[in-house]
């Protein structure tokens, strides 16, 4: 079933993302997604939380005895046990507190379709990294959803992929998945977002680092093309738009290990890695 993400709204968990909403999310990811409770918490003393938290926890699949993290009505957050769940209510019982979870700096990361399996490792390690958004594309040279799913259908399973890495992780929100796009349709989202950078191992002029140059925007986009690349006529319609032609490193990387080491450097570089 197609959900359309919720749209961001300024607050203390995110910046208030410029997000063109209208696009399909496939996984009912974003910020309704963060368990909040109403009041304070205390370490091992249990909470019972509204119907209404029930519902979010549904989103993540959790079950009694699971763990997961929570932040409470002082924007602090804990890792939770949870006890009791039904449809209406549930019991959490806080017992470790920890750092926040989610980075400040939203990282949406557009990737070309890989061949074979490897978007669910892309999937998998942008959300261990803390990426907010991930947005699947056609390119010229990148594979179709199509082609992706005429031996067996896998896209489907995308969403889990995420759920299991968030959970896995500890993330304290689901990232937002969204269906696959045009190139088209990129290049119009891409005004969205502070700072963006396209990956171009052939001619890309600056690095990651540079394109940056020490601003703290409160958006980065990140553009992966698929094996072989970008055509040059994409790179320029991307610098139409504002994005940054970037390279990383001396060695041809894969369009996985492309997407996984650019995210780690934009959240070392502007987000919650230090």
């Amino acid at each position: 079933m197609m959900m359309h993400c919720a749209s961001k709204r300024d607050g203390d968990f995110q910046n208030g993302a410029r997000w063109v909403v209208d696009q399909e999310c496939v996984n009912g990811g974003g910020e309704h997604t963060v368990v909040t409770t109403k009041t304070s918490l205390v370490l091992e003393q249990p909470h019972l939380l509204s119907e209404s938290i029930c519902k979010v926890l549904n989103l993540w699949q959790a079950r009694n005895g699971d763990a997961i993290s929570v932040q409470d009505c002082e924007q602090r957050w804990f890792r939770a046990r949870i006890n009791n769940l039904d449809t209406l209510e549930a019991t959490l019982t806080p017992f470790e507190s920890i750092e926040r979870p989610e980075s400040a700096l939203e990282v949406c990361v557009y990737q070309a379709l890989p061949n074979k399996e490897r978007f669910e490792l892309v999937l998998q390690k942008l959300t261990e990294i803390g990426v907010s958004h991930i947005v699947p594309f056609v390119s010229n040279h990148s594979s179709t959803l199509e082609e992706r799913d005429a031996g067996q259908k896998k896209s489907h399973r995308w969403p889990d992929v995420v759920l299991r890495a968030a959970r896995q992780c500890r993330r304290g929100c689901l990232p937002q998945l969204y269906s696959v796009q045009s190139w088209d349709d990129v290049l119009q989202q891409l005004g969205n977002w502070d700072i963006k950078i396209i990956l171009d191992a052939k001619g890309g002029l600056w690095s990651i680092s540079e394109a940056i140059n020490g601003a703290q925007p409160g958006s980065v986009a990140i553009v992966v093309g698929p094996e072989g690349g970008f055509d040059d006529d994409e790179i320029v319609q991307a610098q139409q738009q504002g994005a940054v032609p970037v390279k990383i490193g001396p060695r041809i990387l894969r369009t996985e290990s492309a997407a996984i080491v650019a995210a780690a450097l934009v959240q070392h570089l502007a987000g919650d890695y230090v």
